[in-house]
């Protein structure tokens, strides 16, 4: 049976080295006609590959998948790159290719499977779901009529995710009443939204969270600004944390949208001069007339460090938070023929000063790459070594240094004042917060006009605190109640928060929780330190 199955494989198999060495001879050629000294090594080295696929056809004591043999061959060579040049299957594109263009089509909801149900955590914002009134909480029990409990999170994207103009019909159990009810929806585009929040956090600061450089990001952040400034925005905090970038384009473009004078955004660098880009700020387009904090951490990466390397150089605003991740490297994107592609580092990217962003890596060594931003007390690491990294200066004359990433102006490292105990609690799987407070938020819906009026006037009781604290342990949640108690004023914030959420959205639950963000109060406080 074996020598069967051998023997009707090894045709196909053969034929595939076949074509795989035809298009060997094609790429031999063109390094022949380039650099004829690397011809011999190239040469030497594909007849090797194509000897070692012909002895596993012929040899290996299995049926194998040449398709798998050879994706791992291209990641390996990948691999010898540097760590952000990679190969993504045909199956892995799409989804890469959504989160660029900023929208995909289904029904819009943020959800979870909790204790095996479908549970809404929020619509998305103006989609359909949104459209025909999804709450907070709802737990969607059926799907086209077909049960959806102990549905896993793909079966859900498979089952809600559909071309533009479908419908899709959902059986909703709602806290508050007593029946199920259908509720069709007509799927649409749904917006992957770059800014998470655009809030005013006192009277007169701004605070726009923007999550990535996707292709809506520019016409986000200026909606928000304009939305602001109608507020009475008098300064703002630019919230890149954990933003690990995206398109160049938009990163040059969001920085000249505070940068009033003509002056380098970012340049690039690469082997091939045409490949190479200069973007100059367009006064027209800039507005210095409010002072600009811009929040990193070490999360905050590429198109991030783009925005927060021009703001530093030019002196228009400070960097607040932890020094960046230290991704410089421009990658471009390559179609191939089967549905996939390769993404290859063509350039470096420099700040307006002449400060490289990458940090140093070591080819093939990607593990220690990214494991490098948590080792322990990594700002100590950074700063003292600061004085080894090329320096540079701001228009203004400050000393700042290259080789690496954005170090802030003013650190202010990350910091959780709330115990492990309470931590686990409330990012427990099954949601104890939410659920409690999503069913909580029902009963008092009626009670305030509006949110200013609930944010003003209410606060959890002590006696509404011991029945949320009664609720994990009916769901048979274990916590240490003695050692939670340190943290009650957190949790009754989070409680707060999660209730506005429900009735109002999630720009509401970032204004109750903010203030408990201690990098965001760095940022606040750190106005003062800007000279106007």
């Amino acid at each position: 049976m074996k020598l069967k199955q051998f023997s009707f494989r090894k045709p196909i198999i053969s034929t595939s080295i076949i074509i795989v060495s035809l298009i060997l001879v094609v790429f031999l050629y063109n390094i022949y006609s380039q650099k004829r000294d690397e011809f011999s090594t190239v040469k030497n080295k594909l007849n090797v590959l194509v000897n070692v696929l012909n002895y596993i056809n012929e040899d290996y004591f299995e049926p194998v998948e040449l398709n798998k043999l050879m994706d791992g061959a291209i990641n390996g060579v990948l691999d010898e790159l540097d760590p952000h040049s990679v190969y993504i299957p045909a199956e892995e594109l799409k989804e890469i290719d959504e989160q660029f263009k900023g929208e995909f089509q289904g029904i819009g909801i943020e959800f979870d499977i909790l204790n095996g149900n479908l549970t809404v955590i929020a619509p998305v914002a103006d989609s359909p779901s949104e459209h025909v009134g999804l709450l907070s909480g709802d737990q969607i029990i059926k799907i086209d009529g077909k049960d959806a409990f102990g549905i896993t999170k793909e079966g859900v994207f498979k089952a809600l995710r559909g071309k533009k103009g479908s419908k899709v019909t959902v059986t909703i159990r709602r806290i508050g009443t007593t029946e199920p009810f259908d509720v069709t929806i007509i799927r649409d585009n749904i917006p992957l939204y770059s800014v998470r929040t655009a809030i005013m956090i006192d009277g007169q600061t701004g605070y726009i969270w923007l999550t990535r450089f996707s292709a809506t990001s520019l016409y986000e952040v200026k909606s928000a600004m304009s939305e602001l400034s109608q507020k009475g925005m008098q300064r703002l905090v630019l919230d890149l944390r954990n933003n690990s970038g995206g398109l160049l384009t938009q990163a040059a473009e969001i920085s000249n949208l505070f940068i009033a004078k003509s002056d380098t955004i970012v340049y690039t660098r690469g082997k091939r001069k045409e490949l190479e880009q200069v973007f100059m700020a367009d006064p027209r387009k800039g507005d210095n007339g409010f002072p600009l904090v811009v929040l990193v951490n070490r999360g905050s990466a590429s198109a991030s460090e783009i925005v927060a390397g021009a703001v530093q150089d030019l002196d228009r605003g400070i960097i607040v938070g932890e020094t960046t991740f230290g991704k410089g490297l421009v990658q471009i994107q390559i179609s191939l023929s089967d549905g996939s592609a390769i993404r290859i580092t063509i350039a470096q990217y420099y700040t307006p000063s002449g400060r490289l962003i990458q940090r140093e890596y070591e080819n093939g060594h990607d593990y220690e790459y990214y494991s490098d931003m948590f080792i322990e007390n990594r700002e100590t690491v950074v700063d003292s070594l600061k004085k080894l990294r090329p320096k540079h200066f701001t228009r203004n004359g400050r000393v700042v240094y290259g080789g690496g990433g954005i170090t802030p102006d003013v650190l202010s490292a990350w910091k959780s004042e709330i115990t492990t105990e309470t931590q686990l609690l409330i990012t427990d799987p099954n949601r104890p917060l939410f659920n409690w407070a999503s069913k909580y938020a029902q009963s008092i819906k009626t009670d305030f006009t509006s949110f200013e009026n609930f944010n003003t006037s209410w606060a959890l009781s002590d006696e509404l605190y011991e029945e949320f604290l009664s609720f994990p342990l009916s769901e048979k949640i274990e916590f240490n109640r003695s050692i939670i108690g340190n943290d009650t004023k957190y949790i009754k914030t989070r409680i707060k928060a999660q209730i506005a959420a429900t009735l109002w959205g999630r720009d509401e639950y970032y204004q109750i929780m903010l203030p408990t963000d201690n990098q965001v109060v760095t940022a606040i406080n750190s106005f003062k330190d800007i000279v106007e």
